[in-house]
C-alpha cells in the first residue's frame, strides 16, 4: 500500500491532506488513471483524437489557453496538431477508475475504523478523522458509505475522548458528515448525542465551543432536530447567552443566533427563548401567526416575568395588538391579552405606552359593563390590576376621556362606579380598585376631583370600615386611600373614627405589631398624623387608648437602634413623632396630656429628636412640639410663696427689702425643670433650636423661631429670655432670618421677634447703625401684612427710624 497513517501531514492544508489520502490505497495506481496536466487521478477522463486520455477540465483549460494565445490546438502529451476538440468520455475508464476508487475507499475506511477507539494512539484516530471528512468532502455519496459502514456512532464515542484535539476533530466530522443529509442527521438525534453536542457549549475551551455550536448550527436545519435540541436542558438558555456574549468570537456568536433562528420552527422553542430573554421570536408570533398561535404566544407572555426594560420593548410591539384582542368577543383571548397586559403594564413607563396605545376606554368598560359580554369577576380582578397599574404610573387623567361622552376617570359617575364596585366584590378586585383610588389621589391634579366625588357619594364609612379588614393587601390599600385623603377630608375622617366603631384601635393595632417595619405601619400611622392636629376628642380618645404610649415606646426603639433595615422605618419614624406631638396642643385643656408628658418626660425626647440630622420634617414637628411644651411652661411654673413682711416692715415700709430666693427660673420666675415644666432652659434645648435656624429647610427654620419665641412671649421676663438668647448667640442667626426675606412666614416670625429684641436698649442702640436691619423692617413695614407692618413699626421706633409721638404728646384717654 502506497501510503501509511502519519501524523505529520495533520496540521497542514487542506490540500495537502487530499493529496496525502488520494495515495493512501490498497492497489497500485495504473498510470492511465492519472492525468498527464494535474497528475491526479482522473475523474471525468476524456479522449483526443490522438488516442490519449486527460481530465476534462483539465484539458478544457489547455484548450483555451492554446486559443487565447493564438496557437494551434496540440495534444499536450504528443505535440500533435489536432484536427479537432472533440473530447470523447472515457466511459470504461472513468468506470474502471471508480471502481478502483470504491475498493480503495472501503480499504481504508476499514482501517479508519480499526483506529477509531479510546484505545488508540491519538495521531491514528485523529488521520482516522480526517480520512473520513476527505471522502465525505470528495464525494456526496460517501457520506452513505459511513453510514453504512456504521462509522457514525464510532465518530460520537470520540466525543468522550480525554484529548481535545480528538473531540474537538470528531465534532467537525460529525458535522461534515450531516451536512446535506437527513439520514445521517436522523442517526445523530437518536439517544444521548444532541445532549453530549450541546454540553461543549460550556467547556472552557472556545475551539470546542466553535464547533459545538458550528454541528448544532447544521443538526437545527432539520425540523425534527430542532424539537430534540430545544428539548435538551438548558440548551436554548446557553445559546441565547452565547449571542450577547462580548467574549465570543463574531462567528460563533453568528452561528449560535442562527441556531436558534432554526429553532424558531417549534412553539416549544420559542417559549424557552422568551423565557430566557429572546422575546422577539414570541412577539413575532403574536403579531404574525395564526389565530391560535397567537392566543397561545399571548397566554404565555401573561406567564413571564419580565424586567422593566423589556416591558417597555413589550409594551411598543405588541401593546397595540393585544389591545385589539382584548377588545374582541372571545373570551379566551381577552383573557389571554387581559393577563399579558397585566404582566407589562407594571412599569411606569410601559404603563404610558399602553395609554397612548388606547388602552383606558375598553378597560373601563370591562369593569363596568354588566350583563351578557361582562367579564367574569376573577378577569374583572386583572382589569383592575392593570388600571391599578396604569394609573400609578403617574400621568394625569383629568383629560382622558374613558367614555362615549367624554367622561375621565376622575369624573363624578366613574369614581362612583368604582366606589359601587368596591362595596359590592370580592376582598381580591377591593383591593385593586383602592389603588387605582390611592394613585388618582397620589396627583395633585386629580385629588380634587376623587375627593369630591366621594363626598357626594356619602362613602366615608364605608371606606372607613375597610381598615378592619382581615386581607392585609386590602387594609393597606385602604389606609393608604384614607391617608391621601385627610389632608382635603380630615374633620370628616376624624369623626368617622371617633366613637365606638372600632377603626381607631385598629389603627393602634397595625402600628403596635411586633414585625419590623412594614408598610402598612407607616401608612397607618401616618394616617392618624394627618388628622386635625387639634381635634381634642380624637386626641383624648387616642389618649384613653394608650396610643400614646404605644407611640412612644417605638419611638425610643428607632433611636436606640433596635428597628432597622426596612426602607419604611423613615415614615414610621415621622409619622410617630407627628402623631406623638398631637398631645402638646390640647395641654391646656387636658390635664392627663400633662401628666402623660411629664411621666414619659417628653420635652426631653422631642429635644433629643432636633437632632435627627437627615429628617427634616421630624425636626420641624419636634421643634413645633416644644413650643406648645414651652407655650404651657408660664402657666405650670411654680411661683415662689413670699413671707409675710415683720411688724416693723408693717410700720415703717421703707425698711423692707425684697427678698432674696435661689434657684428659680429667670424667665419664667418661679422653679422650673424640663420634666414638670417643660422649660426650655435647661436640656440645652435653646442651644439646639438656634442651631438650626441656619437649616436650609425653611420649615424646620420657622418651627424653631417659633419656639425661641415663647421665651420672648406675653407672660415672661423678656429681658431675661433676650439674655438667653444672647448667652449661646441666637440674637444674630434671628436678624440673619429678617434680613433673607426667605418666605412670608418667617419674616412675619423674624419681625415678632426682633421687635422683642430690640427693647433691650444695649441690642437696638447697635443695631441702629445696621442698615440691612433697618431696610428689612422698613419692607416689612412698607409691604407685609396688617400685624406685621404694626410689629415693625414698633421695632423702627426702637432704632428711631420713626419718630414715638407718645413721648411728646399727653394722654387723653
Amino acid at each position: 500500500m502506497a501510503g501509511s497513517w502519519d501524523g505529520s501531514h495533520d496540521h497542514g492544508s487542506q490540500s495537502d491532506d487530499s493529496y496525502q489520502f488520494e495515495r493512501l490505497h490498497i492497489e497500485p495506481i495504473y498510470d492511465a488513471f492519472i492525468c498527464p496536466l494535474t497528475k491526479q487521478i482522473m475523474q471525468d477522463p476524456v479522449t483526443l483524437e490522438t488516442g490519449r486520455s486527460y481530465e476534462r477540465e483539465a484539458i478544457e483549460k489547455w484548450f483555451k489557453e492554446c486559443k487565447d494565445s493564438g496557437k494551434k490546438l496540440v495534444c499536450p502529451l504528443t505535440l500533435k496538431e489536432l484536427r479537432s476538440a472533440d473530447l470523447n468520455p472515457s466511459i470504461a475508464l472513468r468506470n474502471t477508475i471508480e471502481e478502483w476508487n470504491a475498493r480503495n475507499e472501503a480499504v481504508q475506511l476499514d482501517m479508519a475504523r480499526k483506529s477509531l477507539s479510546l484505545g488508540s494512539a491519538e495521531n491514528d484516530i485523529m488521520q482516522a478523522l480526517k480520512l473520513i471528512q476527505h471522502l465525505c468532502h470528495k464525494s456526496r455519496s460517501n457520506k452513505h458509505v459511513v453510514r453504512n459502514a456504521e462509522l457514525i456512532p464510532m465518530i460520537i464515542d470520540m466525543l468522550k475522548s480525554s484529548s481535545r484535539r480528538v473531540r474537538c476533530r470528531a465534532l467537525e466530522t460529525l458535522r461534515i458528515v450531516a451536512e446535506e443529509d437527513s439520514d445521517n442527521k436522523e442517526i445523530l438525534a437518536e439517544g444521548d448525542t444532541v445532549r453530549t453536542i450541546v454540553k461543549f457549549l460550556s467547556h472552557e475551551q472556545s475551539k470546542e465551543r466553535e464547533e459545538a455550536v458550528s454541528l448544532l448550527y447544521e443538526l437545527s436545519l432539520s425540523e425534527l432536530l430542532c424539537e430534540k435540541i430545544g428539548s435538551i436542558n438548558g440548551a436554548i438558555l446557553i445559546l441565547v447567552g452565547m449571542t450577547s456574549s462580548k467574549s465570543e468570537n463574531l462567528l460563533t456568536v453568528e452561528k449560535a443566533d442562527k441556531t436558534l433562528e432554526n429553532l424558531e420552527k417549534c412553539e416549544n422553542n420559542v417559549r424557552q427563548m422568551a423565557e430566557n430573554g429572546r422575546l422577539q421570536p414570541l412577539l413575532t408570533l403574536l403579531l404574525e401567526g395564526p389565530p391560535e398561535t397567537k392566543l397561545s404566544m399571548a397566554s404565555y407572555l401573561g406567564e413571564l416575568a419580565l424586567n422593566n426594560e423589556v416591558k417597555v420593548f413589550v409594551a411598543r410591539t405588541v401593546g397595540s395588538s393585544l389591545i385589539n384582542i382584548m377588545r374582541s368577543g372571545n373570551m379566551q383571548s381577552r383573557e389571554a391579552a387581559l393577563k399579558a397586559l397585566n404582566q407589562i403594564s407594571s412599569c411606569e413607563a410601559s404603563a404610558e405606552i399602553l395609554l397612548e396605545a388606547g388602552i383606558l376606554p375598553p378597560l373601563v368598560k370591562d369593569l363596568f359593563t354588566v350583563g351578557s359580554n361582562q367579564l367574569p369577576m376573577r378577569l374583572k380582578e386583572v382589569s383592575a390590576t392593570i388600571l391599578a397599574n396604569i394609573v400609578n404610573s403617574g400621568c394625569d387623567f383629568d383629560s382622558i376621556p374613558v367614555g362615549p361622552d367624554h367622561q375621565t376617570l376622575v369624573s363624578e359617575d366613574t369614581i362612583h362606579n368604582l366606589l359601587h364596585l368596591i362595596s359590592n366584590t370580592g376582598p381580591a378586585i377591593e383591593c385593586k380598585l383602592f389603588q387605582v383610588l390611592v394613585g388618582l389621589t397620589s396627583s395633585p391634579t386629580t385629588v380634587m376631583s376623587v375627593v369630591s366625588a366621594i363626598k357626594s357619594s356619602g362613602a366615608t364609612i364605608s371606606l372607613v370600615q375597610f381598615i378592619e379588614a382581615s386581607q392585609k393587601d386590602l387594609r393597606l390599600a385602604s389606609i393608604k386611600l384614607l391617608q391621601n385623603l385627610s389632608p382635603y377630608m380630615g374633620q370628616e375622617l376624624a369623626g368617622c373614627l371617633r366613637g365606638a366603631s372600632g377603626q381607631l384601635g385598629s389603627l393602634i393595632k397595625v402600628i403596635s405589631e411586633h414585625i419590623g417595619t412594614t408598610e402598612e405601619q407607616a401608612a397607618a400611622v401616618g394616617l392618624i398624623a394627618d388628622l386635625p392636629e387639634r381635634d381634642t376628642g380624637l386626641t383624648r380618645q387616642l389618649l384613653d387608648e394608650g396610643a400614646f404610649k404605644l407611640v412612644i415606646s417605638r419611638v425610643v426603639r428607632i433611636r436606640q437602634g433596635e428597628t432597622r433595615g426596612s426602607r419604611f422605618v423613615t415614615p414610621y419614624l415621622e409619622g410617630l413623632v407627628r402623631v406623638l406631638s398631637r398631645i402638646t396642643f390640647v395641654l391646656a385643656d387636658e390635664p392627663n396630656a400633662i401628666a402623660l408628658c411629664r411621666e414619659h418626660n417628653l420635652a426631653a425626647l422631642f429635644i433629643e429628636l432636633l437632632q435627627t440630622n437627615g429628617l427634616d420634617n421630624v425636626q420641624m414637628v419636634s421643634a413645633m412640639a416644644l413650643e406648645n411644651l414651652s407655650q404651657e411652661s408660664k402657666n405650670l411654673t411654680k411661683l415662689p410663696e413670699l413671707p409675710s413682711p415683720g411688724f416693723c416692715v408693717s410700720i415703717f415700709p421703707c425698711l423692707s427689702k425684697p427678698p432674696v430666693i435661689s434657684g428659680l427660673c429667670p424667665v419664667h420666675r418661679g422653679t422650673c425643670s424640663l420634666k414638670e415644666t417643660f422649660c426650655l432652659l435647661e436640656g440645652q434645648a435653646v442651644e439646639k433650636l438656634v442651631a438650626l435656624l441656619d437649616h436650609t429647610n425653611d420649615k424646620v427654620v420657622e418651627a424653631s423661631l417659633a419656639a425661641l419665641c415663647t421665651l420672648l412671649d406675653d407672660g415672661v421676663v423678656i429681658e431675661q429670655g433676650v439674655q438667653v438668647l444672647c448667652e449661646v448667640e441666637g440674637i444674630k442667626p434671628i436678624f440673619d432670618i429678617l434680613m433673607e426675606k426667605r418666605t412670608d412666614n418667617l419674616r412675619r416670625r423674624a419681625v415678632w421677634a426682633v421687635e422683642r429684641l430690640l427693647r433691650t436698649e444695649d441690642i437696638a442702640y447697635e443695631v441702629s447703625g445696621d442698615p440691612n436691619v433697618s431696610t428689612a423692617l422698613v419692607d416689612a413695614f412698607q409691604h407685609a401684612d396688617y400685624r406685621t407692618r404694626q410689629v415693625a413699626e414698633h421695632a423702627l421706633k426702637h432704632v428711631d427710624k420713626i419718630p414715638n409721638f407718645s413721648g411728646i404728646f399727653p394722654n387723653t384717654g
